[in-house]
């Protein structure tokens, strides 16, 4: 699923059919594995915010928006809904189950 504001707006209804459809998904958001999705991976959303703030408070401070280096996402987490994955008829491997930032039974 790509990370989008159509996608998110709508995410219950595209959750709601991947599991109708007994679909495994791995959605951008965490907010999709909320909603009832399988799995999310992507960046740390709260990590993202709180690096915006610093370029405004830099910018704010009087530099220039064009010196301002390009950064990206350094924090990045995996959640799993085990009870999605049992809905859809699917055996989650124990290893991606170690290594996820959050299990949802």
């Amino acid at each position: 699923m790509l990370p989008d504001t159509t996608t998110v707006v709508h995410r219950e209804l595209i959750v709601a059919l991947a599991t109708q459809n007994r679909l495994p998904a791995v959605y951008p958001f965490r907010l999709f594995v909320d909603a009832g999705g399988l799995m999310a991976y992507g960046i740390d959303v709260a990590e993202a915010y709180r690096l915006s703030a610093t370029f405004v408070d830099r910018i704010l401070r009087g530099a220039k928006p064009a010196d301002l280096p390009v950064q990206a996402p350094t924090g990045y987490e995996t959640v799993v809904n085990l009870k999605t994955a049992t809905a859809i008829g699917l055996d989650v491997p124990p290893t991606l189950l170690v290594r996820a930032d959050e299990v949802i039974e």
